[in-house]
């Protein structure tokens, strides 16, 4: 695909956020920094197939807005984005870029595409930012919502916004979360109307180092020097670190279904564990753990697309112990 941009690579900044966060607020007021003499674009991802977001960001001379609608550019298929993306840039050879995804989006899928060898000469990823709705903190039917989980864990920024309306519950939820994600390093700003500075997001990207690779038995079972294959599908085991933590993970099929008081007794087994979070279908129903040093919680849940599991430590980890005992626990056919 090519691709006609400056010589020098672009900045580019995600914004992403859950279903009425702010976003559009906060990219509006971002819009409005736009030195005279740049030229901006802006690519923006509706889930439906009418583009509303696209009528309220400023029409002037000097910005460059395109719609991407119908589905979600960061888990749908990559061509539709690379497609509007290249066009975009080849259009209007922008001097920076700001992409919208879809409050229904996992940004951290829309990163790995847009930091793949092919991108790197002409995007200059920079720190991803997501937009909290701060008077929503209290609601912990709304914030513990996988996808919510996930786009807050790809963040490196965290705009919390709507703070002047965020009561004492909202604060004390908010403290919790911080705390929740402490591990992963991310900077909190407080704002207001969506007033954030472009300084205070213009930061260099920094990738941790993630490895999604077959699950541990499958790669114990490779010949030795065999390189593990390709992960296309699930399951699939990965470990990621930074800043001195290591977070390990598996995704599994939805079909896979687990013996509900096993799994409990080996995750609650675990030793030296900052934090265990998963989700999965057990013969008692849909489960979801959340387990922090201090209290062991765990309570039905609605029907999710996948088992996951995610245990953070502060030190590396031998997991193939942990997995077979994982898999020990499934009481489908194990396939």
């Amino acid at each position: 695909m090519k691709l006609v941009t400056s010589s020098q690579a672009i900045p580019v900044h995600i914004i992403s956020g859950f279903l009425g966060a702010g976003k559009t607020t906060v990219l509006k007021h971002l819009l409005s920094q736009k030195p005279e003499h740049e030229v901006w674009a802006v690519l923006m991802n509706e889930f439906g197939q009418i583009g509303v977001d696209q009528q309220l960001l400023p029409q002037d001379h000097g910005y460059a807005v395109k719609e991407l609608l119908g589905g979600c550019l960061c888990c749908s298929s990559q061509m539709p984005m690379q497609i509007a993306l290249s066009r975009l840039l080849s259009e209007t050879q922008p001097d920076r870029l700001f992409i919208e995804p879809t409050g229904l989006g996992h940004p951290a899928q829309l990163l790995e595409q847009l930091t793949e060898p092919h991108w790197q000469a002409h995007l200059n990823m920079r720190a991803l930012l997501t937009v909290v709705d701060g008077s929503r903190l209290h609601d912990t039917a709304w914030s513990q919502q996988n996808l919510y989980a996930d786009q807050l864990k790809a963040a490196k920024i965290v705009a919390v916004s709507h703070a002047d309306k965020m009561s004492a519950a909202d604060e004390q939820a908010l403290a919790a979360l911080q705390a929740e994600y402490q591990p992963y390093q991310q900077v909190w700003r407080k704002i207001s109307m969506g007033e954030l500075k472009l300084a205070d997001i213009d930061q260099p990207y920094s990738g941790t180092a993630r490895k999604i690779q077959p699950l541990l038995r499958v790669q114990q079972q490779l010949s030795q020097g065999e390189a593990p294959p390709e992960i296309k599908q699930l399951p699939y085991h990965y470990v990621e670190t930074a800043q001195g933590y290591s977070v390990a993970g598996w995704k599994m099929p939805k079909r896979w279904v687990f013996d509900f008081y096993d799994l409990l007794d080996l995750l609650c087994e675990q030793k030296n564990w900052l934090r265990i979070k998963g989700i999965f279908q057990t013969n008692a129903g849909w489960k979801s753990f959340n387990f922090n040093p201090e209290q062991f919680n765990y309570q039905s849940s609605a029907e999710n697309i996948d088992n996951r599991l995610e245990i953070i430590y502060q030190q590396e980890h031998e997991w193939l112990q942990f997995e077979t005992l994982l898999m020990n626990c499934r009481t489908d056919d194990g396939k």
